[in-house]
């Protein structure tokens, strides 16, 4: 639970008093490689914050995996539109490999915000952290061809380079393995 004190305290003053309060409405989970976090179409009610290992949030297109996004250590694994609105979730969150999270329950943080605003006030910057990621994601696919996206991996987020595999990151970047590995040559060879 430290790793999570310690994201918390990355973007926020939070005192001993409040994740004293905070502390047991949290649930350590495993999951193994597989299981999901989240299924499509349910509601999500939890944010669950990756302590080790990573997931994938994907949904399925004319019966084709589309990878929309990579959730890795210290990184928030949700779906923003299903938690906020209690609409059902538009895609799932799969364990890519052996994974431990920390669930968090919205019900449980509305609970204690009562007992402390500070809480409240954690959960409210860590909901606009994780929408600014999202946004930031969909700009680049919205103006970035596959190589430049595959270029800023490189140089912002290489972990996704190295431990996905490369199916999974060319379902990701929106481009055919077979592309993904001619880009992947042409940077070789630079």
């Amino acid at each position: 639970m430290e790793d999570l004190l310690t994201y918390i305290h990355s973007f926020s003053e939070f005192s001993e008093s409040s994740w004293n309060i905070l502390l047991p409405t949290l649930r350590k989970l495993e999951f193994k490689k597989g299981d999901y976090l989240l299924r499509a179409d349910k509601i999500c009610d939890s944010l669950y914050f990756i302590s080790k290992g990573y997931c994938r949030a994907y949904s399925i297109q004319d019966g084709v995996d589309i990878n929309t996004f990579f959730y890795f250590e210290t990184d928030i694994a949700t779906n923003m539109n299903s938690y906020l609105f209690g609409t059902k979730s538009t895609f799932a969150i799969q364990a890519c490999e052996p994974l431990t999270a920390i669930k968090i329950e919205k019900s449980k943080i509305t609970e204690v915000s009562n007992m402390a605003p500070e809480i409240e006030l954690i959960a409210k910057r860590n909901l606009q952290l994780i929408a600014a990621k999202q946004e930031k994601q969909l700009e680049l696919y919205r103006l970035l061809t596959a190589t430049q996206r595959y270029e800023y991996l490189e140089s912002s987020q290489p972990e996704i380079l190295q431990r996905v595999p490369l199916t999974l990151l060319s379902s990701y970047l929106g481009v055919k393995r077979e592309t993904l590995s001619r880009i992947r040559k042409k940077r070789q060879l630079k």
